[in-house]
């Protein structure tokens, strides 16, 4: 090896294995990109909802918008819809969009606050994509530069494999089907070979890891430490089960129900409803979830549920060596928010920059890797506690336990300097920015003990005038729109 990554090797396909392929492939023309598949094996498959930052990742590998909702039966999605989790009866919206100034006397939340004017509805109508999510209408942006709100998308997980692959075999990526049965290592600890069933060797500088829950090379073989997250997101189980399209409006956003002893998910796609309950083992048997995600259906039942199962945390590690791991091979969060997908784009976003210096990566770059991808889970970890411990809810052992849970100290922190200032603390590597967390706080009433002195610069009448215009506002410009239906039906005839 002359120092570079000549030839790098993908283990597994599915979205975590074809999204590597495609982008390595784009952005390293020099080197050999070999994918290693197995078609006895089959993937997960059930990540049908996306974060924004995938809108980026089609940019950068030339992904046309129209051909891939065509190609993977997908809708759009301006954010979650939360049932019953503050309390049974209530909801809110976690938008992909902004509330204007966060700080300062210009504070749109903290007007808000301190108007406390019924008439103004909740802070998400204040927020463009709220309002078209409750309105169940969508527009495309004019451009990327000028833009007012973000979005992300639902789709068949299992099609966009299909999808990606297409792409990146007219990149030049090679796919081998078979199943690893061996990983040599070198002297130094890293991968030199791959042995499949069939006797055939894979020789590689460089091995990405996308063998899903299994982590073949990092866990299996490398024995990578695991950092369970049980303790704050004890969830480890997952009924999945797809249903057929109701007469109700295709919804451009997802929706997170809350359970017993856990959540279920609806997320619409064009051709298909996906559905699943979310839950902890240790407050439900299997078999109550079952019959609880049954109990959700609103269309009949396309194939029996399938269950999942999984611990929530991340390797130690995700680069070792020669071998850097991507999806769940390093790592799985619970998928509330929809992460799954951005933390696969993220752990590429940082690693293609370094080899594309053209060298062997440095010791500090691997540990300024790991560090980095080791917080960005732990910030996801974050948030997604934050769901969790804001619960008025003490109507069953889940609820009662997560509203009373000891918090990692970076999220005791944030909520600290939010009640205390009404702060939106922000660390390094946050998978969520600050109009993310204001969402939630706000969609669980859960606000600063005091009101920032500066907002009274503004007199309360003043305020009021302001928010009852960009309401307006809002809704006019959401009224002219067409439906999410509508919208899409013209997208994908393109």
């Amino acid at each position: 090896m002359d120092g570079t990554y000549k030839r790098i090797v993908v283990v597994g396909g599915g979205t975590a294995g074809w999204m590597a392929a495609t982008a390595l492939a784009s952005a390293l023309p020099a080197s050999t990109v070999e994918l290693v598949e197995s078609e006895e094996i089959g993937i997960v498959g059930v990540g049908e909802a996306t974060f924004p930052s995938i809108r980026n990742f089609h940019r950068l590998v030339g992904i046309d918008e129209a051909e891939f909702l065509r190609a993977t039966h997908g809708t759009y999605k301006l954010g979650i819809e939360f049932r019953d989790w503050r309390e049974r009866g209530e909801r809110y919206f976690h938008t992909f969009g902004d509330f204007g100034e966060l700080s300062g006397p210009n504070a749109l939340w903290g007007h808000f606050r301190r108007v406390g004017d019924a008439g103004l509805g909740t802070l998400g109508e204040q927020c463009l994509p709220t309002v078209m999510a409750s309105q169940g209408r969508f527009q495309g942006l004019a451009s990327e530069e000028d833009r007012p709100f973000n979005y992300a998308y639902h789709f068949d997980a299992a099609l966009y494999a299909v999808f990606l692959r297409k792409l990146a075999l007219q990149r030049g990526v090679r796919r081998t089907e078979g199943r690893v049965v061996e990983v040599v290592r070198r002297a130094d600890g890293g991968v030199a070979r791959l042995t499949l069933a069939d006797g055939r060797a894979l020789d590689g500088d460089l091995f990405i890891d996308c063998s899903g829950f299994a982590s073949l090379l990092l866990g299996r073989s490398l024995n990578e430490p695991f950092v369970d997250f049980s303790h704050w997101l004890p969830v480890d189980r997952a009924w999945a089960v797809p249903t057929e399209l109701s007469g109700a409006a295709l919804t451009p956003y997802t929706r997170a129900t809350a359970l017993e002893a856990g959540w279920a998910w609806r997320i619409p796609l064009s051709s298909r409803i996906g559905n699943g309950h979310v839950f902890a083992s240790r407050y439900i048997d299997e078999e109550r979830a079952r019959e609880q995600l049954l109990g959700q259906l609103d269309g009949r039942p396309l194939a029996e549920p399938r269950l999942l199962r999984f611990t929530t945390g991340h390797r130690q590690r995700c680069w070792v060596h020669n071998v850097v791991g991507l999806g769940l091979a390093s790592g799985f969060l619970e998928p509330l928010e929809s992460t799954s997908i951005f933390l696969i784009q993220s752990g590429l976003g940082h690693l293609i920059p370094v080899l594309q210096q053209g060298r062997a990566s440095t010791a500090a770059e691997i540990d300024h890797y790991n560090s980095g991808m080791a917080r960005q889970f732990a910030r996801i970890r974050d948030f997604i506690i934050l769901h969790y411990c804001l619960t008025a809810r003490r109507d069953s052992p889940l609820w009662r336990a997560m509203a009373s849970m000891d918090l990692p100290d970076t999220l005791a922190f944030k909520l600290h300097a939010w009640r205390q200032a009404g702060v939106l603390h922000q660390y390094a590597w946050e998978g969520f920015d600050a109009h993310s967390w204001l969402a939630i706080h706000a969609g669980m009433g859960h606000w600063p003990e005091r009101i920032d002195p500066g907002l009274e610069e503004l007199t309360r009448e003043e305020a009021l005038q302001a928010l009852r215009q960009r309401r307006a506002r809002l809704a006019a410009v959401v009224a002219a729109m067409p439906t999410h239906e509508a919208y899409l039906r013209r997208m994908v005839a393109r």
